[in-house]
């Protein structure tokens, strides 16, 4: 099996993983956990977790010119994508939630243009616009009816701003993956991420009232801090490593298909004619700019 074969299985996996993300990650906020105490809960764990695995690899320096690539990574890729995005989960429904990722490729295509000067073609860019028009529609009328819902509007903003800031990670570490091992490099955008999340949710940390959670809410914390948080940035720091920055980000259109499934067998969300609509006009926009991507590649 190649190299470029395992990455796709691993960023296949990573994509699961965040597919079932959206519900069990829903289920704890915000009744048990607040969601920026849930991040920091998640960050201190995966930070612990790679620091110790760290201990069991070959040292690697970091270049000094490299500390603010990751500093800045580390900002798009921790600390304000998982802010915004679980503090928009709270407030929102999974599949809007998972539907509003989807625009990831399409961002990634943007900043890909204006921080290496990647072209755009005529198709790209039309993708790009259908894209936006769904995004739009979703943010501004996806309202929904479900008590878990408390302010989706709101929430599906937020999510979007998780997905632009995911998207300018991507293109910022491209570069990274190739110089330092998966586990160094991910252990220092933690931590500098720790930094990031601990003003932010250290008062809802300490406010959790952990005698009287639940044993399946501390599984779901257990999924999200191990699966969530290390696994699926190992296998996409692997698969980023081996592929394009637009490669990787494509493999999130399935989320939705996964979330969706997964929401409506466990019954914590519902579909309507509003999220279809802005899901098949996300989708469009991301076949354009993918099937674009695909052409120019051979």
């Amino acid at each position: 099996m190649n190299q470029r074969t395992l990455a796709l299985i691993a960023v296949s996996i990573a994509t699961l993983i965040y597919g079932l993300n959206y519900t069990i990650a829903k289920k704890v906020m915000p009744i048990y956990v607040k969601p920026f105490g849930f991040i920091l809960i998640r960050v201190l764990g995966a930070t612990t977790i790679f620091w110790i695995l760290g201990l069991f690899i070959t040292s690697q320096k970091i270049e000094k010119e490299d500390y603010l690539k990751i500093l800045l990574a580390s900002f798009f890729g921790v600390g304000l994508n998982m802010l915004s995005f679980f503090k928009g989960l709270s407030l929102t429904t999974p599949i809007s939630a998972s539907v509003m990722m989807v625009t990831s490729p399409i961002l990634v295509l943007i900043f890909s243009s204006i921080l290496i000067r990647k072209a755009i073609g005529k198709q790209r860019i039309v993708g790009v616009i259908i894209g936006l028009i769904g995004t739009v529609l979703l943010i501004t009328y996806g309202n929904s009816s479900d008590t878990n819902a408390t302010n989706s509007n709101w929430g599906n903003f937020l999510v979007f701003v998780n997905a632009a800031s995911y998207g300018l990670y991507l293109v910022i570490s491209k570069n990274l993956t190739a110089k330092y091992h998966p586990i160094v490099l991910v252990k220092w955008l933690y931590l500098f991420g720790l930094i990031f999340t601990i003003p932010f949710g250290y008062n809802e940390l300490t406010a959790v009232k952990w005698q009287e959670m639940p044993t399946n809410i501390y599984w779901n914390i257990g999924y999200v801090v191990v699966f969530t948080s290390c696994i699926t940035y190992l296998f996409n720091l692997y698969g980023l490593s081996k592929l394009k920055p637009t490669t990787v980000s494509v493999f999130i259109y399935l989320q939705p298909v996964i979330a969706t499934i997964f929401a409506l067998i466990v019954g914590s969300d519902s579909l309507n004619f509003v999220k279809i609509s802005a899901t098949l006009l996300i989708f469009s926009g991301v076949y354009l700019v993918t099937k674009q991507v695909e052409n120019s590649a051979k």
